[in-house]
């Protein structure tokens, strides 16, 4: 399958962790688009529709789950794929994602990329 048309958002402020998966789902394909805080992923996301995003919790400026709460106050945004990848456990934080219509909340610590990559793949099948 070609991911070629398909653009993938990630909010992510750690660089570690960021550009070893834009390199990734480059290499797959992936039409990727980068954001270090949730503000300028808000705003990317909402001029270029991506058709999922990978976003960060805890972020400078504004957080993921603040991100989430106001891109789905917008038409396009209320029903935009998005999945959580945070340091944050599996809790109240969780609850609150999937409240905003996350499909997915994963734990950093509990994932490797190609598992990452395995997810985002599983997505568009």
């Amino acid at each position: 399958m070609s991911f070629e048309s398909k653009k993938i958002l990630i909010v992510e402020d750690e660089k570690g962790l960021r550009l070893p998966l834009v390199t990734v789902l480059k290499n797959e394909g992936f039409n990727v688009l980068e954001a270090n805080n949730g503000e300028e992923g808000l705003q990317m996301a909402l001029e270029t529709h991506p058709d999922l995003m990978i976003i960060d919790i805890v972020m400078p400026v504004l957080d993921g789950i603040s991100m989430l709460k106001k891109l789905r106050e917008d038409p396009w945004g209320k029903n935009a794929e998005a999945l959580l990848l945070t340091n944050l456990p599996y809790d109240k934080k969780a609850q609150e994602a999937f409240e905003q219509g996350v499909f997915e909340y994963l734990v950093k610590s509990d994932w490797s990329i190609p598992a990452i990559l395995g997810k985002v793949k599983e997505r568009f099948k």
